[in-house]
């Protein structure tokens, strides 16, 4: 960890904060210096909750913290975060709708992975520096459970896992219209969208990967079903592109469902809400289940009050 102090000379005064900092520690670029800002490592006068857009003042003492444990633009910081079980080896995170998982380009804070190397020492680092513990993820707006791992060798032991089908990935989702059949499988080949990028697809044969998704019907509501969704592959966006592909898009998913909802719920209403694997150290089968959170329960109790 390294520290920097600065005092802000008369010609100086009335510049930005972030301005300010990009100029005197040249290192470093502006986007990770607002990092730094947000993350509270840059104190102004020992106050460290400050703006990026501060205007500095003649005399102000500024105090810089760069940590050097850590990849420069990811910094540790101190998100709540709901730890459903933990030991040496792993844990299991319960994430909430609206956090992204690991910092990507333009989006270095806030996520899962911030938090998660404040709460924990130590952690995987074969996903790679913006990926530490991390062995598989859910979209930002999808909730529930995560699989954390602490060091290579389990990080390695539950990827086998993941890749020979061995781990239970169930979810619950509220999808548009009435499924008629109780329950079925859906196997396709899904892959990148041929025009629009940021979408996934259904495509012909020859194209994209085997996509094979299990779902169970648990209520019908007049216009909406509740439906339990269990994974058998884990492509991106694979359930969201498949309950599309039926004719029953995700309640709350613009981009693969209607553009105007009916419901104020912020992006697709889809929970992980169960996990079990082997343990990958000890071999203990081990089975997590998460409640219900608050968005979606909302939601269920407007439908049967309908």
């Amino acid at each position: 960890m390294k520290k920097i102090d600065l005092i802000v000379k008369e010609a100086e005064e009335e510049m930005r904060l972030d301005v300010f900092l990009t100029d005197k520690m040249q290192d470093f670029t502006r986007s990770y210096i607002q990092t730094l800002i947000k993350s509270q490592y840059v104190k102004v006068n020992n106050n460290k909750d400050i703006k990026a857009n501060y205007r500095v003042k003649y005399n102000d003492v500024i105090e810089v913290v760069i940590p050097s444990s850590k990849p420069e633009e990811i910094l540790e910081e101190p998100i709540p975060l709901d730890i459903l079980y933990e030991d040496d080896y792993i844990a299991i995170i319960d994430k909430p709708k609206g956090m992204v998982v690991h910092p990507a380009s333009g989006n270095y804070s806030g996520t899962l992975v911030n938090a998660l190397l404040y709460h924990f020492d130590k952690l995987s680092n074969i996903g790679g520096e913006i990926r530490p513990g991390i062995v598989h993820r859910l979209d930002k707006d999808t909730s529930g459970l995560l699989i954390v791992a602490k060091c290579n060798e389990v990080h390695k032991e539950l990827a086998r896992q993941l890749k020979a089908r061995k781990i239970t990935r169930i979810y619950w989702t509220i999808v548009e219209g009435n499924i008629k059949e109780d329950g079925g499988t859906i196997d396709t080949l899904v892959g990148r969208h041929p025009v629009n990028r940021r979408r996934m697809a259904v495509l012909g044969s020859g194209s994209g990967r085997r996509a094979v998704t299990h779902f169970k019907v648990l209520k019908r509501f007049e216009d909406y079903t509740l439906v339990e969704v269990k994974l058998e592959t884990g492509r991106t966006h694979q359930i969201r592109v498949h309950m599309s592909h039926m004719g029953n898009p995700i309640v709350g998913d613009i981009l693969y469902g209607p553009k105007r909802q009916r419901f104020n719920v912020e992006g697709q209403v889809l929970h992980a809400k169960e996990l079990a694997f082997s343990h990958p150290v000890t071999g203990e089968y081990m089975n997590f289940q998460a409640r219900l959170p608050d968005y979606f329960l909302r939601l269920l109790k407007i439908l049967k009050n309908k």
